[in-house]
């Protein structure tokens, strides 16, 4: 019979020596083989100039991309698969334009009952002196419920794609001084004093065209569009930290949710009736007068603050990435 020994022992023999370097334990050349520390290598710039030449020339005689005959075929084949398919889709779109209908004719499909409907009982159903305004946002105001929500949509995909992360590595202490030098300006006198006289007579010009969309020419879109390009000329102008002090992600958040939900409480009520033929208790008031039109000024307002909210969220994420 083998008695067991003791690890002591059993650590001094082959098998014990052999586990030890199996499991790592023991590592057999520790001290018997000269280790020095290795120095820094620094390339100089020669040789570094001279390995990209080496590099360089190796590309070429592998790849020889400009002499290469595979590539010259693709290139003319591109080409030519270009050109062909503009002349195809070029073709294809006069031979359709042929069959148009001449202009004002009144045999063509777009003067049917529909627009006739539009035309004729607009401002006694609607109440609103514009008659595109009518149609948009009474009768399509479906259609443009659902284009306010793709504008939200595109804003949040915006605010996901191009955030920057405030723990990311580009927000160290060189990268924040670098965003400041180069977003915010550097007191352009001209800038900000042509911004201090245009930026309130542009909001107020984008007010003025929200509130009289249902009277004429305008409305939410157009007006928002001129508000949201005011805001961004006084951002140009004034930089992030003076514009954020009234117009942050959060204040974007709430005009725009706030908007949203008001635009769809609204027409929710006039699909509710107009669907169950109910009479709606919101008059229609005079037409051409501010104060008409039903919920189609409302309307118009929910419409104009999601589009200015929008074009200036646009705007800061593409500039600098986040609020």
């Amino acid at each position: 019979m083998s008695r067991r020994l003791e690890n002591d022992e059993y650590e001094k023999t082959f098998s014990g020596k052999f586990r030890a370097w199996l499991n790592g334990d023991n590592d057999p050349f520790l001290g018997k083989i000269e280790q020095k520390t290795l120095k820094e290598q620094r390339e100089s710039k020669k040789q570094a100039r001279r390995r990209r030449q080496e590099h360089e020339t190796l590309l070429n005689e592998a790849y020889n991309l400009p002499k290469s005959r595979t590539f010259k075929l693709f290139g003319k084949a591109y080409g030519f698969a270009s050109i062909l398919f503009a002349t195809v889709l070029i073709v294809v779109l006069v031979f359709a334009v042929s069959f148009l209908p001449t202009f004002g004719e009144a045999d063509k499909p777009v003067n049917n009952e529909v627009s006739e409907r539009y035309i004729e009982s607009g401002l006694d159903e609607t109440g609103s002196v514009n008659i595109v305004t009518g149609m948009i946002l009474d009768y399509r105001a479906f259609d443009t419920l659902g284009e306010s929500h793709v504008l939200f949509l595109a804003t949040i995909a915006v605010l996901v794609l191009l955030r920057v992360d405030d723990d990311s590595a580009q927000h160290d202490k060189l990268m924040e001084e670098a965003q400041d030098r180069f977003h915010e300006p550097k007191n352009d006198i001209i800038l900000q004093t042509a911004a201090r006289v245009l930026v309130p007579v542009i909001i107020i010009f984008g007010i003025y065209v929200i509130l009289c969309g249902h009277l004429g020419p305008g409305g939410g879109f157009s007006g928002g569009a001129i508000i949201g390009a005011g805001l961004i000329l006084y951002l140009t102008a004034f930089g992030f930290k003076k514009t954020e002090r009234f117009f942050t992600a959060k204040t974007q958040k709430i005009l725009s949710v706030s908007a949203l939900g008001c635009y769809s409480l609204c027409k929710s009520y006039s699909f509710y009736t107009g669907a169950n033929h109910i009479e709606s208790i919101i008059p229609l008031g005079i037409p051409g007068h501010i104060l008409s039109s039903g919920l189609i000024l409302i309307l118009n307002i929910c419409v104009g603050v999601v589009v200015s909210a929008t074009m200036y969220t646009f705007y800061v994420m593409f500039r600098k990435g986040n609020f």
